[in-house]
């Protein structure tokens, strides 16, 4: 689809101009035309006092939007085990396929058929299971070209993945070879009732907006889901589903896998699976006030975090930081000392079961999402709780 300005109709009043959100629309011959800046949001369409402004429609916006069914979500595996997102796509998709009353199906390249049947026990009512040597181990072009091709037969209406560095790599791919749109690491999904169509909802301009994405022309509608920002869903020991083989003899490749290789590194942070994490923002003043953190992890047996403030003023690491433009985490206790809550950071961590947050600023926005808070001076409150802690652990 493009917009198109009819140069017999233009007047020349420049209003669609002033409308353009995008400057997108320039003078020409003292005519408007559209340039390759358009975004598609249609402001200039209703402001046009001529009528002069009109959209047209391309073969692949009259795609097949009414047929398929059923929300699909790509399994990713390493070393033959199924990565934790995979089974947050599956409480996110069983959520989303029980409001468009269809199935929630899984897509597993390499792996066991054992593993198949994990999906199917967290909520999977069908799993397209591939085996095949070729797609073992990772390797964009046949994991495109396969899923593309599943794809096109079987027709789902939506297809997840989650937005880790194999998701990034090859679900665009995907997309591109569909000629659909693709909405990139969303913290959260919705169903619009009315028209049925999926909310793609994530941060944009830095973090400063929450943007709501439709693909309401194209099918299937696909997203990225960052790790960590939805819930599991429920284990069924008994859960039942069916597994289809799935062959990859059609797919070609012009690479090949030969090793991979672990990258070794001498910091072993790993945010994303802890399960208490204390974290600490500008509020803790430098490395004395993580200094006390540090103690309070410690005692807990936690894992230490940070805001991208703390980070930019060389405080701690950068593997240690949580937020946007850092690790999302999710853990069962997120302990936010001296953290003001931009949104930046609260969309990495407002998933977290249990929000404690300690700060001297009672407006402080953390507040607003914390299950807890406690207002006043961290460096009275860290130690105090430190000291208790240890007292109730005997150490």
């Amino acid at each position: 689809m493009f917009i198109k300005v009819n140069r017999d109709k233009c007047s020349g009043c420049e209003s669609c101009i002033q409308s353009c959100p995008f400057d997108a629309i320039v003078m020409q011959d003292d005519k408007a035309e559209i340039t390759e800046n358009c975004q598609l949001c249609r402001a200039c369409l209703s402001v046009c006092p001529e009528g002069a402004i009109y959209e047209i429609e391309e073969a692949s916006d009259k795609k097949e939007k009414g047929q398929g069914s059923g929300v699909w979500i790509y399994a990713e595996q390493r070393e033959g085990v199924i990565a934790g997102v995979s089974f947050e796509l599956l409480g996110i998709g069983k959520k989303l396929a029980d409001k468009l009353g269809t199935e929630v199906s899984a897509v597993l390249f390499g792996a066991t058929e054992e593993e198949a049947q994990e999906l199917i026990k967290w909520g999977a009512d069908r799993v397209y299971h591939c085996a095949d040597a070729l797609v073992s181990a990772f390797n964009d072009e046949p994991y495109a070209g396969l899923l593309s091709d599943l794809i096109e037969r079987y027709k789902p209406e939506i297809v997840l993945a989650g937005a880790t560095p194999i998701g990034r790599s090859f679900i665009p791919r995907v997309a591109a070879r569909l000629k659909t749109g693709l909405t990139a690491d969303c913290t959260s999904l919705e169903i619009d009732e009315a028209a049925k169509n999926l909310i793609q909802i994530r941060p944009a301009f830095g973090g400063n907006i929450m943007a709501a994405i439709l693909c309401p022309h194209t099918r299937p509608q696909m997203a990225t889901v960052r790790p960590r920002v939805m819930k599991r869903g429920v284990y069924d020991e008994s859960g039942l589903g069916e597994i289809i083989a799935v062959k990859a003899d059609k797919v070609r490749s012009r690479t090949k896998v030969l090793e991979i290789v672990k990258e070794v590194s001498d910091i072993s942070v790993n945010l994303q699976e802890a399960n208490i994490i204390v974290a600490g923002g500008r509020g803790t003043g430098g490395e004395k006030g993580f200094k006390l953190l540090h103690e309070l992890a410690g005692a807990l047996g936690a894992s230490l975090g940070a805001s991208r403030a703390a980070v930019d003023e060389g405080w701690i690491p950068y593997s240690h930081q949580v937020g946007q433009t850092g690790k999302t985490v999710g853990p069962k206790i997120y302990i936010a000392c001296g953290i003001s809550g931009a949104v930046q950071h609260i969309v990495g961590m407002q998933s977290s079961d249990i929000i404690i947050a300690i700060n001297k600023n009672p407006e402080a926005p953390i507040f607003n999402i914390a299950t807890y808070g406690i207002v006043g001076d961290l460096f009275e409150i860290v130690p105090m709780l430190t000291r208790k802690i240890k007292e109730a652990k005997g150490i």
